[in-house]
Parts: structure tokens; sequence; C-alpha cells
């Protein structure tokens, strides 16, 4: 532990604490001072299944070095699971300070093949979640806002490389968390008046969802990044995207305008040739990523990474 711990006293909710990511946020977060309400339901990596054991083995860690933590199995892809955990928290500690929204499942699939269910599976637990998780924290520090208390609270949302490249055989895991960058920026602008800061971290690591690609670093390396976040001290940082793997940190700065093309005399000829021009001068888009899932590859895309 720090000499001064960073998180020191904050009360902060993590969900998919169980394993991966968000075990190593909620271990390193109990290690500065912070009391943990650890959210895991203990599915399989497609969202199937439950266990209590994952949440309440991390709940076990913490309190056998010193820490406080708690363990809250609810489903945060509903309504009633995410004001639950927020509930849960308050009716332990007294309030709730930071959310670190990292729940996640995978069930990769070519767009055209992709069913529904899985579709809808995988948005929700990470685009709803983080959305039904922020609005119940977010009416809890605006309830405390409008009492007159000088709320300083922090909202860290997970999202990926793959909101960033797009990953081939995960067109929804793609865009529900290019949609968790899009929740962030808007809900830092709303929340603001409340004493809130919202930011996203692009984490990569090795776990359970990345076991594609050989080599990846420990979660633990995205930790440190979520305490300060989470802490006191970043209380004046909010609306930004960060970058974290293997110990190097990045702010990411989105969409990035070319030079305009403008509509003038000449029609679609005349402003297709001049797209062209523009699109032959500018950057390229990054490639498509390919995770190994024994996905059959696109004619002329590279085949899988793992």
């Amino acid at each position: 532990m720090s000499a001064k711990q960073t998180c020191l006293d904050r009360v902060v909710v993590v969900t998919g604490a169980g394993r991966g990511i968000g075990r190593a946020h909620a271990l390193a977060l109990a290690a500065e001072g912070a009391r943990v309400v650890v959210n895991d339901l203990g599915v399989e990596i497609d969202g199937r299944g439950a266990s209590t054991a994952p949440a309440e083995e991390v709940v076990s860690e913490i309190a056998a070095k010193g820490g406080e933590a708690i363990a809250v199995a609810t489903d945060v892809a509903t309504t009633e699971g995410a004001n639950d955990l927020i509930e849960a928290g308050v009716e332990r500690f007294g309030r709730v300070d930071a959310v670190i929204n990292n729940a996640g499942i995978d069930r990769p699939g070519m767009l055209i093949d992709l069913s529904t269910e899985d579709w809808d599976a995988v948005i929700d637990v990470h685009l709803k979640a983080q959305f039904l998780v922020l609005r119940a924290a977010g009416r809890h520090w605006r309830e405390r806002s409008l009492r007159g208390e000088n709320v300083r609270a922090a909202l860290v949302n997970t999202s990926s490389p793959a909101a960033l490249v797009g990953f081939r055989g995960e067109g929804a895991y793609s865009a529900g968390k290019a949609g968790v960058l899009a929740l962030t920026l808007t809900a830092a602008d709303e929340l603001a008046a409340y004493g809130v800061t919202v930011n996203a971290v692009v984490p990569g690591a090795a776990t359970r969802l990345t076991a594609w690609s050989p080599g990846a670093p420990g979660p633990e390396s995205v930790a440190p990044l979520i305490v300060w976040l989470a802490s006191l001290d970043a209380s004046d940082v909010t609306g930004r995207i960060f970058s974290a793997a293997g110990g190097i940190f990045m702010l990411l700065h989105g969409w990035e305008s070319g030079a305009p093309v403008l509509l003038g005399e000449g029609g679609i000829e005349k402003l297709a040739a001049e797209l062209r021009e523009r699109l032959a001068a500018e950057r390229a888009p990054g490639e498509v990523l390919a995770p190994g899932r024994n996905l059959a590859p696109r004619p002329g895309a590279p085949g899988n990474l793992g």
C-alpha cells in the first residue's frame, strides 16, 4: 500500500470485478484505501451461467489484506440490477463516490451470421449496462448535490481497441464499445453540474476475452490509471478518453476532420473527382483487426491473429 493512499475512504463500485481487468481494478482500489463494491455474476465468457464465487473470492482477498469490500451479484444489464447495485453500496457504506463500468461478455460471429439474440446479449452488457449503472449512480449523485452536498464523484467507462478500428467477427462487441465513447462524452457534459467527472478507458490486457492475443500485458498494468481517475486528485479531469496497455498511457482524441471538399459547379462528377484526390492525400483508415475466433477471413483480408 502507498504511504498516502490515493483513494482513502472512497466508496467505489466496480462491475465485472470477479475476474480479469475488473478484479485488478478492485484489488488496486482497495490497496489504495477504497471501500469496494464488487459486482460480478460469475458468468461464462458468453454471459451464460452464474456463480457468486468470483466476486466472493475478490472480497475475501481484499479482506485478507485489511481492506473492506462487499460482493453484489446483480445483473447490471437490467434496470433492477443496476439500481440494486448502487443501493447496496449506499446501504453498506452510506454513499457511492465512484463507479468503474467494466462488465463484459463476448459472443463472436460474422455480422451476416450473427443471431439477434447474440447481438442483443453483447450490446446489453457492453452498452446498455453502462448506461443503466451510470443512470442509477447519477441519480444518487444528483440527489446529494441538490441537498447542498459538495459532491466529488467519478465515473469511468470501459471501452476497447475494437471501438477504434473494429474487430472482424466482433461486430456487436465493436459497436457496443464504440457506443461507450459517445455515452462517456455526453455523460461528462450532463453530470458536470452535479460534481461528477466521466471518463473512459481503452485497455489492452490479457483476459478471458483476449485469449486470442498471446503475449498481451497483464490487467494489473491498467489499474493505476483507474485508481487515479477514481480519486479526488482527478476531480478536474472529465470528458477524456485514455488508452492503457502494458504501463503505457495515452490520451485519445477521437475523430479528426480532414481538409474540406466544397460542393460547387460540376455536379457529382466533379465532387467525386475532388473526393478521390482527398482520399489519396489523407491518411487511410485503420485496418480491421482479426482476433483468433476460427472465422473464415474475408477475401483479401488478413488471416486470424490468434
